[in-house]
């Protein structure tokens, strides 16, 4: 089955890499305009994943991943209309020179080809994934988890159904129904079809795709992500960042999982942060260091002591762990032990302390003075993205339309010869 798939999504990804920007950009606005128009359909399949998802007794922090409503639909047709407005990548030529024989020499922007999206529990990726694709040129073959199916096929259906509108193929978007977890092995094999393969998931998919695929495999989004309170930080607008990074959607991956604080400050600021995240149910694993910013008769309840893994592990929900530094380099030393290159970021107002915190933290997304939060293809100007990529070939971050590019070098000459 997979195999009939491939060759599909190899035909028309062909058709789409020489398909005008204009034909692409009128599908996109198409495309959001059904899925608003067919809002009714496809809230009601989500309905039903969500309660099979609350009978199998999936997380809190799943079921929203896996939720629809009115608003998220709105959303999901905005980073449609967003993208099409975004430059096309593809046909730009870059990188042009004059060779002293005459020869002129440049790089072309080309789609990568077919995409292999493997992802859990988030049906807004379908779309996401979808649009990017068709704007870049690119086929995708989608394999969504068991949990969101229902959810998927309905918004499949409604771009597949407007591709055909637009008669291009509908071949172009794929999704594999089956939920059995063979397929995922299957679509792993398909080299001679599928030009890259993205997994957007759990550490134990990402490591059951780079063993075993046969693809190229860009991994990314687990974020176990930081902030850094230093000593010269704004207080009061730390709380606010801190609050914005930790409640605003802790489901997924660029939300705050570790607060380190100065101890300076710490005795201060500890406290008073956690009575403002508290208001929002916020609950806190702390390290000893961080404990001792309370007697044992004042300690919250919300605070507990953290555990051996604590500082390693992707909440996705309203829990974050509190850890007191001796300054910057405890700060940093600890960022490069326990994260996962997603997000991490500095408060302060010591420009210098600034300047060494981007130069020293390899992550995806560094940021000063900014909550986490904006690890996204739309809150960076991008549209939407395929993944946040972590690794560093051949893109990192938020993958969107350039970077499901690949180039190919163009030489033009008078009949040139080598000598």
């Amino acid at each position: 089955m997979l195999v009939e798939m491939g060759k599909q999504a190899r035909k028309a990804a062909r058709i789409l890499g020489r398909t005008e920007t204009a034909r692409k950009n009128a599908v996109l606005i198409s495309l959001a305009d059904a899925i608003l128009a067919q809002s009714d359909q496809i809230l009601a399949a989500n309905a039903q994943d969500i309660a099979d998802g609350e009978h199998a007794g999936l997380t809190p922090a799943l079921i929203d991943r896996l939720t629809l409503n009115p608003d998220r639909l709105d959303g999901i047709a905005n980073e449609l209309r967003n993208t099409a407005l975004l430059p096309d990548p593809v046909g730009e030529t870059f990188e042009e020179t004059h060779m002293p024989n005459g020869l002129q020499v440049s790089k072309q922007r080309v789609p990568l080809g077919v995409l292999g999206v493997i992802y859990e529990s988030r049906p807004n990726v379908t779309v996401d994934v979808s649009g990017l694709a068709l704007k870049s040129g690119n086929a995708a073959i989608l394999r969504g988890g068991s949990e969101t199916l229902r959810s998927n096929q309905a918004l499949v259906a409604v771009i597949r159904d407007v591709l055909g509108r637009h008669n291009l193929p509908q071949d172009a978007i794929q999704f594999i129904a089956d939920p059995d977890r063979a397929r995922v092995m299957e679509l792993l094999q398909l080299y001679e079809y599928v030009d890259i393969l993205i997994p957007r998931g759990g550490p134990q998919l990402h490591q059951f795709c780079r063993e075993n695929s046969r693809i190229p495999v860009i991994t990314g989004g687990i974020g176990i992500c930081h902030l850094y309170v230093d000593e010269s930080a704004n207080l009061e607008a730390a709380l606010s960042v801190v609050h914005n990074a930790k409640t605003q959607r802790p489901s997924v991956c660029n939300a705050l999982d570790t607060l380190l604080v100065h101890q300076n400050v710490a005795a201060d600021f500890l406290p008073r942060l956690v009575a403002f995240l508290g208001l929002d149910g916020v609950t806190f694993r702390a390290d000893q260091s961080a404990l001792t910013a309370w007697t044992d008769d004042d300690q919250p309840s919300s605070v507990a002591a953290a555990g051996p893994d604590d500082f390693d592990t992707e909440w996705l929900s309203l829990v974050l762990g509190l850890k007191v530094v001796s300054g910057l380099d405890e700060a940093i030393a600890h960022i490069e032990e326990h994260s996962t290159a997603h997000s991490d970021g500095i408060l302060t107002q010591n420009e210098a302390h600034a300047r060494r915190f981007v130069a020293e933290v390899d992550s995806a997304a560094v940021y000063v003075n900014a909550s986490t939060r904006f690890t996204d293809g739309s809150q960076l100007g991008l549209g939407a993205e395929v993944a946040i990529s972590t690794q560093r070939l051949h893109a990192r971050g938020p993958m969107a339309l350039r970077e499901l590019t690949t180039y190919k070098w163009v030489i033009i000459g008078q009949n040139h010869v080598r000598p």
